[in-house]
């Protein structure tokens, strides 16, 4: 993908209808977040925790760039009013590979089927194809990261780690560890 040297991409994962009022604030605070970090916020583009993060983002003086299908864009509806850019795709995983290839962190709330279909997407490219930080927050997200470790759906093994996968309990552990990844890649220019 070409972008401007230095840009840094995450990618935000999340449903269109919040589970409660505190994923939806929670979901704003860590678009400002990633926003003033300098991140480019990569999402679907429309409604509930999308448009609580693309807020954020855009408060905090970031871009916002709605990933879609071209074919369902008119189906889907107009995207929120903080997307500053569009990226229009033939089909879903010509999506998936959009958002991973451009990521450099995955960021995964709760939401509906596809919210978990491109969160598993991006354990499995992390974890196999390009290693990348995905963050779990929110309690619904949380709970499903529990469920998978206990049911072993995800299991670490030494040709499988799980060291990108990180759980981020609270709004002040998600910019602890924002901070964190934002010295480690400027240290790493």
């Amino acid at each position: 993908m070409n972008r401007p040297a230095g840009e840094k991409t995450a990618v935000f994962f999340g449903g269109v209808v919040p589970s409660s009022p505190y994923e939806e604030q929670l979901a704003e605070e860590v678009g400002k977040g990633l926003g003033g970090a300098g991140f480019r916020l990569l999402h679907g583009g429309y409604n509930g925790l999308m448009e609580a993060a693309a807020r954020g983002a855009s408060a905090g003086g970031g871009r916002v760039t709605a990933v879609t299908l071209a074919d369902k864009h008119a189906v889907w509806g107009d995207f929120n009013q903080y997307v500053t850019d569009e990226v229009h795709v033939a089909d879903v995983g010509a999506r998936i590979n959009h958002y991973l290839d451009s990521a450099d962190l995955v960021v995964a709330m709760g939401g509906g089927v596809g919210t978990l279909h491109e969160l598993t997407a991006a354990l499995y490219y992390a974890g196999n194809i390009r290693p990348i930080p995905i963050w779990i927050t929110g309690p619904t997200a949380l709970g499903l990261l529990s469920f998978l470790y206990k049911d072993r759906w995800l299991v670490e093994t030494p040709t499988r780690p799980l060291g990108h996968v990180t759980s981020i309990p609270s709004p002040g552990a998600f910019a602890a560890q924002l901070l964190a990844l934002t010295q480690e890649m400027e240290a790493g220019e």
